[in-house]
């Protein structure tokens, strides 16, 4: 738990990775890992880190560590950073938001340093935040941080409710439960569809969707794996160049299966709503890994899904003696 408005103990580390290079995270990983044990990998791009025991051990506070960490990932890996440093992850996180590449932002130390860095910010910067409670604030007039850190406790326990209204007014005064919790990137699987050009064509980012979401089951079922969430990044065309955005849901279930996986895929792109935007390349990343043994599968009525899975199984013994491409989905063969 970090309530505290001391110094800077936690950085969010983004590396700008090119793109088709997510492959590179395990190493940046590895490099962080060379100033703490304490790093919480946030694939496809960034991660946590908790420097209190580093600034100790180095002699420099946590906007120093941050400049190291900037020079090496460059120097080894030709991979540019912008970081957010705080006295915990969500400020940590908040911060690294006005990170221009190559610069580290941090929080000011002290309440009333905090209390400033928070003041004006929009109420959906907060992390944990959604659009629909973003919106419910808005229209009583608490549109900013500050409005919410001074609105009594009751009033917002009123309108999002007793416990969101409770963590709601503590994050917006700054106070940050959370810790980093180190994990591994090898806890996830992620493929990628990158186009030749900007591509326009939703009936085209549905395929690439379903090109992805029948390798990464394919692959996880070959590995014995299941997985508890499906993250999707986007990377479009924007007035700055190329930005992305990524979003991740828990499934019902774990599952290797790829028709669901295809399917939340598909749930995830359509609520972005960028069926206008000039794709340039399209990400899946199951995580969550755990062995397939664990997994539990809900019986269901439904015979198409029985009859789904049973193809699944004849489909993986024949890929497995002919390749990979010896059986393909209608869409993607065409």
């Amino acid at each position: 738990m970090n309530t505290s408005h001391g110094a800077a103990s936690t950085l969010y580390v983004r590396f700008l990775l090119p793109p088709t290079h997510e492959a590179l995270l395990p190493q940046l990983l590895s490099l962080l890992g060379e100033f703490t044990p304490q790093v919480e990998a946030l694939p496809p791009d960034a991660a946590f880190v908790d420097v209190r025991g580093a600034r100790r051990y180095f002699g420099r506070d946590a906007v120093d560590l941050a400049a190291l960490i900037r020079v090496r990932a460059l120097a080894l890996y030709g991979v540019e950073c912008a970081i957010g440093a705080g006295p915990g992850p969500m400020l940590a996180r908040m911060a690294a938001r006005g990170a221009a590449p190559g610069v580290t932002r941090s929080v000011p130390e002290g309440a009333d340093g905090v209390r400033e860095f928070l003041a004006d910010r929009p109420v959906g910067e907060l992390p944990g935040i959604g659009r629909a409670t973003a919106r419910t604030l808005c229209e009583y007039g608490l549109d900013s941080l500050g409005k919410v850190g001074a609105a009594p406790l009751s009033t917002l326990q009123r309108l999002v409710g007793a416990r969101a209204g409770r963590e709601l007014s503590e994050k917006a005064r700054g106070v940050d439960r959370t810790r980093v919790v180190p994990n591994a990137a090898a806890r996830s699987l992620s493929v990628e569809r990158p186009f030749p050009r900007d591509e326009l064509d939703p009936f085209r980012h549905r395929r690439a969707l379903l090109s992805g979401a029948e390798e990464l089951g394919a692959r996880m079922r070959g590995e014995d794996q299941v997985c508890r969430t499906l993250a999707l990044t986007v990377r479009y065309a924007d007035r700055t160049g190329y930005s992305t955005i990524t979003r991740s849901k828990a499934l019902p279930e774990r599952t290797a299966h790829s028709t669901e996986l295809a399917r939340t895929a598909y749930r995830m792109y359509e609520a972005l709503g960028l069926q206008r935007a000039r794709v340039r390349a399209l990400s899946l990343r199951a995580e969550g890994l755990a062995p397939a043994e664990h997994a539990t599968h809900q019986l269901s009525f439904d015979p198409t899904d029985e009859k789904t899975r049973r193809i699944e199984e004849v489909a993986d013994r024949a890929r497995a003696k002919f390749g990979p491409g010896a059986i393909v989905p209608g869409t993607l063969a065409a």
